[in-house]
């Protein structure tokens, strides 16, 4: 195993709380903060050291992870009053794991190298589940150095790790990504309406569907599949930065746009097919 690092851990949420938790159990020193507190007093249980501010967190690390929410959380974190860039050292390499727009990313680098530090482009694919069960997917991109310093914290949590190329291109690939998913999800939500609605059930459906050309990650998961409160408003998200995204680059995404519109429809659908 390589050396341990002294790394920091900044956002506890759905898909941070277990990952930050894979890191101090595999011998890291980890440090943690948090809005919240109830995440912070489980990562002290299992062994980290609790920040009270982000800046503190970037002053005790060497590899310092961000794993919150939006655009908005990812700057403040890093810019905002005690933020990371206040007290991070030079040499420091930061990982950015949030979905966020490649420009709102490529922002944050050039922040992170006017105060020496590296950022390392690095969103994820698995959520809670795939944090617990160590089969989280990694999309990656940076400075090959920082990324080499990085690939030993994310095999921790998954093995599979995507070299992307420059900052910018891991979240590009990222979005295109949960585009994929969103529209299987609402090709797999349609077909079981127009199948049980002629009165063939769901489990046939998705037998028929998972043995023939029509499967797809969504409907080999579909019957098990477990969303979080808070999937419909990141799909949302997700989808938009998508659509910002083909707008920018003269792409037209019409399926996108239209499984934005009925995600209220498909996500519900999920809970009440189970």
């Amino acid at each position: 195993m390589a050396s341990h690092l002294r790394v920091g851990f900044i956002g506890l949420g759905v898909q941070g709380k277990p990952l930050a938790r894979n890191i101090v159990e595999a011998g890291h020193a980890l440090t943690v903060y948090d809005v919240r507190q109830p995440p912070l007093d489980e990562l002290a249980a299992a062994g980290a050291k609790v920040a009270t501010s982000c800046a503190e967190v970037a002053a005790a690390s060497e590899l310092i992870i961000i794993c919150v929410v939006d655009d908005k959380q990812v700057i403040d974190v890093l810019a905002g009053a005690d933020g990371v860039l206040s007290r991070v050292a030079p040499g420091t390499t930061i990982v950015v794991h949030s979905t966020i727009s490649p420009e709102t990313m490529k922002a944050a680098a050039a922040m992170a190298s006017e105060r020496g530090a590296q950022l390392v482009d690095a969103p994820v694919s698995g959520s809670a589940k795939g944090a617990e069960q160590k089969t989280m997917s990694f999309m990656v991109g940076g400075p090959r150095d920082a990324v080499e310093k990085c690939l030993p914290i994310f095999r921790i949590s998954g093995p599979t790790i995507t070299l992307t190329g420059e900052v910018g291109t891991a979240t590009v690939a990222k979005i295109a990504h949960q585009l994929v998913c969103c529209v299987n999800m609402m090709a797999v939500a349609e077909g079981l309406k127009l199948g049980q609605a002629a009165g063939v059930s769901r489990d046939i459906l998705l037998e028929v569907f998972n043995g023939g050309f029509a499967g797809s990650r969504a409907s080999e998961m579909w019957a098990g599949l477990d969303l979080h409160p808070r999937a419909t408003p990141i799909f949302y998200k997700d989808l938009s930065a998508a659509l910002s995204l083909g707008h920018v680059v003269d792409v037209a995404l019409p399926a996108s746009a239209l499984a934005q519109q009925l995600l209220t429809d498909i996500l519900p659908r999920i809970e009440k097919d189970k």
